[in-house]
């Protein structure tokens, strides 16, 4: 009885465990299957990313422009960029690997280019010297600089200085500062003085025979905001409307009259 009863119990035992040997294979496997499927998604960016980034740079990095075929350019040295490769070695680049997110350098070169060219002469052809050779309503043409119209001109300094305010003034209102006299030789003082007696200088004593004054269009002293805005931002640029030629002022009211102040100051002037 006892003999014939093992062999059974054993077998049994045997298929239960053969039974949970099987059990646990199938977990280890659907557990390594999850993680498989977890991570191979994440691994295929990893790699496509590890190409994009190191293998490529470095192997561009390794292919200099001596090793390029004619008309061939390495990738990082036509855009200017430093390559993965040595960003992560180091021994070219000292900057961290956020330097590959960053704007080419030739953006910030093109940048400066225009910004020096926005820096250009205020009026072309005129150094803005103030010479002062010569006598009043006597000076060279060649001592002088013509302004943006052709039939006006001024001393050097006055002249650049009238040039930056009208650049700012076309930005306003969209068009060129409009004057009717600036320079006067001493033969059109002496003109003046005849027909217009009582406003114009005594010949030889005007301002305007230095160069350093000019009268405004009545397209001008009549808009009350282009005369506000000359009132604001004239002295800026060295230019106002004198006391003199305000209303109660000690001289006659002229409001289209205005002079490069530094000068006339230098000078000691108070005249038309």
């Amino acid at each position: 009885m006892r003999s014939s009863a093992t062999p059974a119990t054993s077998r049994r035992e045997l298929h239960r465990a053969g039974d949970a040997a099987r059990r646990q294979r199938s977990t280890r496997s659907a557990r390594s299957t999850t993680a498989l499927g977890r991570w191979a998604p994440r691994g295929a960016v990893l790699a496509a990313l590890a190409a994009a980034t190191i293998a490529f740079p470095v192997a561009d990095a390794t292919f200099t422009t001596q090793d390029a075929p004619e008309g061939v350019t390495p990738v990082a040295a036509a855009v200017g960029l430093p390559t993965a490769y040595e960003v992560l070695s180091s021994t070219t680049v000292g900057t961290t690997p956020t330097t590959l997110l960053a704007a080419a350098p030739g953006r910030a070169v093109l940048a400066d280019v225009a910004s020096r060219s926005v820096e250009r002469e205020p009026l072309p052809g005129c150094d803005g010297l103030a010479r002062t050779d010569g006598a009043n309503g006597q000076i060279a043409s060649s001592d002088l600089c013509v302004l943006w119209d052709p039939a006006q001109s001024l001393r050097g300094d006055a002249a650049v200085a009238l040039s930056e305010l009208n650049a700012n003034y076309r930005a306003a209102f969209r068009r060129d500062l409009c004057i009717t006299d600036s320079y006067r030789p001493l033969a059109v003082q002496r003109r003046l003085a005849v027909t217009k007696p009582g406003l114009a200088a005594t010949p030889g004593r005007s301002n305007h025979g230095w160069g350093l004054a000019i009268d405004l269009c009545a397209t001008e002293t009549n808009s009350s905001d282009v005369m506000a805005w000359l009132r604001a931002n004239g002295p800026t640029y060295g230019w106002d409307n004198p006391q003199w030629a305000r209303r109660g002022g000690s001289g006659p009211y002229e409001p289209w009259h205005w002079e490069y102040v530094p000068g006339t100051t230098a000078l000691g002037t108070n005249w038309d």
